[in-house]
């Protein structure tokens, strides 16, 4: 027999040695400001503050340079945020490992596995420390280490490395090497860092380059006009990098990956680990939730109500060996009921010579139990399964049974069905309560299960799931509409893709629960995967989010964040949308109309600091929580952000003809603009953050507390003329008061057309 470690010597090695894991490198705030000096957008800033300091401009000069350290310190503060949460986050959801100490087996955190103990491996585990693999071969995926997918065979002898999955067999392992030691050298986490891009980022790049190709038009057009006017172009260069740099919303997805991982840290307190920051802004959308009945909507604590022996041998042997070809390291609940039921009857087990855990495409788990001259082959498994390995006849049929009541699990020994035990899993006190306010949510719910029908459709009426409950063939043979369906029952772990994959055609945003190795492709499919409390180390990778909590109540917590997220990133994309159009078209007028660029130097830069400053909060805002899924697409974008601009624009071109036409100076002028400028954004920013008149609605303390002292200092400038020519306070008040008018008037052009929609 293998020997393990005790406990006292475990805690000894722990102690010299330290946790499995590596501290996490400190955050570097001067390099992550520096690194973001050296970017493009950066470069095109530098290249501008060369030939300010070149003419002479030490002024101008100054404001670019303050523009740069911005934009730098921004992004750092934006990047040290998000790291601070996934660290937070990577040290929650790490494996756990069972491991055997004075000869017992117990499940513990990885982070306290020592060299020398003798630990399990089963398919599904990431492998927690390097380890020497003893007992049985198996195969794993070390992609995590080499970047290759294909899978490697580990033999009896060979070494496993920390981090990577086992992806078929189980065997015992000794541990070599932990934490800084092992060749990984890093703490293993269930965290996806290397998240691939949402629909949301797939629409900012192409928001971006529209943005982009905007501004080229236009640079193009004042280019060609300053070359007929014979204008100095080296005056103009600056002029339009900063046109560049306040236009083109580069930092975008990096403020929103900063606002799903605040959201990210505000599900940590609910229990739930977010470990794809691109599942929070999916949930928006979501409206499809395929559930797992057993262990989500169930208890996932199921117990025997029902036996009946098909054999001559006595229900106590019968209940003892079925006990007995049970998994000794990793019980499952199936397994704990019968073992539960043979302590009913006070019975041991009975020792296990050979043991093949259960396999969901076989269907069974497989045993040799008893002593070597005694010993019998047990299988412990799904009926149907076991039905069609022996060529005996069952003496009584499927029909007999009450497969209302649970589940259905046989017995089969030497080949031979003997017994067959019905389990039953109650509803959670709650789930009836919690999948009715999903549907609310207008999210259609399904249930999966592998099942038959009659148990499936008992459970689903018990928890109010409307509609018929129709087997996995009939499913994909003959679909009907999905409004008439309350579950799928037959289902193998394997079907789960193909639904997923099927209802996404179909135009659904999916989101499924599972817990199983099998079910980690389908998890990962989805767009709102979740992984079950009890879920196997490779589904918590698989999926976006892991529950810490049993049942179904923390999904409405995630659709909520979702929602939040989704309300937030729409203020910012709208706002930065119309922003952009509207300052870029009322400078390209006014240069072609009044030969000159209407905004200084200095006003642009402090518009684009100004703006900027309020996507800091904007990750705190309050929000309004629709109840129904989200939709994210250009055409509605476009039209909102488009009514905004027009509106904005207009009313900004008649009022830069208006005080041209007052004689005014061209730096007053200027100001005004910027005045006019900083006020309309901040206002833009209350308009869409809400559905309700922007008088309304009540944003964050800190939405508040920024837009107000932008709007202060923006009067303080314009009235002492710092940084910019000094204009008289009516005609700051004139702006202002234009800029509340209009921005009464659009609201009522948005209610209109909101009520057309």
């Amino acid at each position: 027999m293998l020997e393990d470690l005790t406990k006292q010597q475990a805690a000894t090695k722990l102690a010299e040695d330290g946790f499995n894991d590596v501290p996490e490198p400190t955050f570097n705030f001067l390099k992550a400001v520096v690194g973001r000096l050296w970017e493009p957008s950066a470069w095109i800033l530098e290249g501008a503050l060369v030939i300010e300091v070149v003419l002479g401009k030490e002024i101008q000069a100054g404001f670019i340079a303050l523009m740069l350290i911005f934009a730098a310190v921004n992004g750092a503060i934006q990047s040290r945020r998000a790291a601070m949460v996934l660290q937070e986050l990577a040290h929650q959801l790490t494996p756990t490992s069972s491991v055997r100490r004075d000869g017992h087996w117990q499940l513990i955190n990885a982070k306290a596995l020592v060299v020398g103990d003798l630990i399990s491996l089963q398919v599904g585990s990431v492998i927690p420390a390097d380890v020497h693999v003893l007992t049985h071969s198996i195969n794993i995926d070390e992609s995590s280490i080499t970047g290759e997918s294909v899978a490697v065979t580990r033999m009896p002898g060979d070494i496993a490395f920390a981090g990577t999955m086992v992806l078929a067999g189980t065997t015992l392992a000794r541990v070599l090497a932990t934490g800084s030691h092992s060749r990984a050298g890093k703490t293993v986490s269930l965290i996806n860092q290397t998240n691939a891009p949402g629909h949301l980022q797939q629409l900012l790049g192409k928001i971006i380059g529209y943005l982009a190709l905007l501004d080229s038009v236009l640079a193009i057009v004042i280019i060609g006009v300053a070359l007929i006017r014979h204008a100095d172009m080296v005056q103009m260069l600056p002029f339009l990098a900063m046109l560049f740099i306040a236009t083109i919303p580069i930092a975008m997805p990096s403020s929103f990956a900063v606002a799903n991982a605040v959201e990210a840290r505000e599900l940590s307190r609910h229990r739930v680990l977010v470990s794809e920051l691109t599942g929070i802004q999916e949930a928006a959308s979501l409206d499809l939730l395929l559930v797992d009945k057993t262990g989500t909507i169930t208890t996932n604590q199921p117990r025997v109500v029902q036996f009946k022996n098909l054999s001559a041998r006595s229900d106590r042997q019968l209940i003892q060996l079925a006990a007995s070809a049970t998994d000794l390291r990793h019980p499952s609940v199936v397994d704990q009921a019968l073992m539960n039921f043979a302590r009913q009857h006070r019975l041991e087990q009975l020792p296990q010579q050979e043991f093949k855990p259960f396999d969901a495409s076989v269907g069974y788990a497989e045993a040799l139990v008893g002593d070597a001259l005694t010993s019998v082959r047990v299988r412990v498994g799904a009926l149907n399964r076991l039905c069609e390995l022996t060529k005996q006849q069952p003496s009584l049929t499927i029909d007999q049974l009450d497969l209302a009541q649970g589940r259905s699990v046989a017995v089969m020994i030497d080949n031979v069905l003997q017994a067959v035990l019905i389990l039953q899993d109650q509803p959670r006190p709650d789930s009836a309560a919690v999948l009715k306010s999903i549907q609310q949510r207008g999210v259609k719910t399904v249930m999966l299960t592998g099942d038959n029908l009659k148990t499936a459709q008992a459970v689903a009426d018990a928890v109010g799931l409307k509609g018929q409950v129709v087997s996995y063939q009939t499913f994909k043979t003959h679909m009907r509409p999905l409004a008439q369906v309350a579950g799928i029952a037959e289902v193998v772990p394997e079907n789960k893709l193909a639904i997923v994959k099927a209802m996404q055609h179909a135009g659904y945003v999916v989101g499924m629960t599972g817990d199983g190795v099998n079910d980690a492709p389908a998890l990962k499919q989805s767009e709102v995967g979740i992984a079950v409390d009890n879920a196997t180390d490779l589904a918590k990778r698989s999926a976006k989010f892991v529950l810490l909590t049993g049942g179904l109540a923390n999904i409405l917590t995630i659709l909520d964040s979702g929602h939040r997220v989704y309300q937030r990133m729409l203020t910012w994309t709208i706002t930065k949308l119309a922003r952009t159009v509207e300052l870029t078209v009322l400078l390209t007028i006014g240069y072609l109309w009044l030969g000159r660029v209407p905004l200084s130097l200095n006003a642009m830069v402090l518009v684009a600091i100004l703006n900027d400053l309020v996507t800091l909060v904007l990750g705190t805002d309050r929000t309004t929580i629709r109840y129904r899924p989200e939709q994210w697409d250009m055409p509605r974008l476009s039209k909102i952000a488009g009514v905004l601009a027009a509106g904005w624009t207009t009313v900004g071109v008649g009022l830069m003809a208006w005080l041209s036409g007052q004689g005014l100076a061209a730096g007053q002028l200027s100001t005004s603009l910027y005045v006019y400028l900083i006020f309309s954004a901040m206002l833009t920013i209350l308009m869409t953050r809400t559905s309700r008149p922007f008088w309304w609605g009540r944003p964050s303390h800190a939405v508040v507390v920024t837009i107000g002292l932008n709007c202060l200092l923006t009067v303080g400038l314009a009235n002492l003329g710092w940084g910019v020519l000094a204009i008289n306070g009516w005609l700051t008040l004139i702006v202002i008061i234009l800029v509340l008018m209009t921005g009464i008037s659009l609201t009522a052009v948005q209610r209109l057309l909101a009520t057309i929609d």
